[in-house]
């Protein structure tokens, strides 16, 4: 089967700052995949490079059969997003939300009303349609950024920490929906998370990526196999040590120096 992502060779550096530092791997087509790793490793980079916000150093992707650098447009119109921080519109309704997205991708109307009862019905938020933003919970706006992300039928979701700070129930039946709509669609999901027992439960293939670089891939049985660990989280800790991450601030300073420097000084 032909990877719907495929990394090869990827690099990013900011000036002398190498965000990520040559790495390889692939997304089979329907696969849950996790893409772990401690602050300031590479992920949101890497993503953003995956999602046209930035483009390669050096290095290809492919995304749905489409190069984000060449076909942007193309490429956005094969993936689904929903951002580690809130992006709804608090002052529109949970329906004009999803009617703005719907029209953003050009969605023709009759198909996007029907797509907007199905994903709310799915998301158990269709008697709540009527209902400004503001007035929703955490946890029914992760949902419905979820069902917003899905609604121009994308081939891929990406999902950046979807359940953070949300209570366990809440996470439960969030990627109780994804997994069906895996199943039911097809649809491939690439999730990041800091919740290592989430990762093992839910991913198909996990990618650990530290100081820019992927220094393990392969089912989180496997992850264990090849540390002689007991869980994911000892996994994970073996391969990234134990010690709490600096390099994240230290790694955003860095940029922020380039970006500066390059301005000719300007903050």
């Amino acid at each position: 089967m032909e990877p719907i992502i495929e990394v090869k060779h990827l690099v990013k550096r900011f000036g002398d700052f190498s965000a990520v530092r040559d790495i390889s791997f692939a997304v089979e087509k329907g696969e849950i995949f996790a893409f772990l790793g401690p602050n300031g490793a590479g992920k949101s980079t890497t993503i953003k490079m995956l999602t046209t916000l930035l483009r390669p150093t050096s290095g290809t992707i492919t995304l749905a059969g489409h190069d984000p650098a060449r076909d942007p447009e193309e490429v956005r119109r094969s993936f689904g997003i929903v951002f580690q921080d809130p992006s709804l519109d608090d002052e529109l309704t949970a329906r004009e939300n999803m009617d703005f997205h719907g029209v953003l991708y050009g969605v023709p109307a009759k198909l996007r009303r029907t797509r907007i009862e199905e994903l709310m019905k799915f998301v158990e938020l269709w008697d709540r349609r009527d209902s400004l933003v503001k007035e929703f919970s955490g946890g029914m706006k992760r949902r419905l950024e979820i069902a917003r992300g899905l609604l121009h039928h994308p081939k891929v979701i990406f999902l950046d920490e979807p359940t953070l700070g949300l209570d366990p129930q809440t996470r439960n039946h969030m990627w109780s929906y994804l997994q069906e709509l895996n199943k039911k669609e097809g649809i491939t999901v690439f999730f990041t998370t800091h919740y290592m027992e989430e990762a093992a439960r839910i991913a198909q293939k996990i990618a650990i990526i530290d100081h820019g670089t992927i220094i393990a891939s392969g089912s989180a049985a496997d992850l264990t196999a090849q540390t002689g660990t007991a869980s994911l989280e000892d996994a994970f800790l073996k391969l990234t040590g134990s010690a709490i991450r600096e390099e994240e601030s230290s790694a955003t300073d860095r940029l922020r120096e380039h970006l500066r420097v390059r301005n000719g000084g300007r903050r």
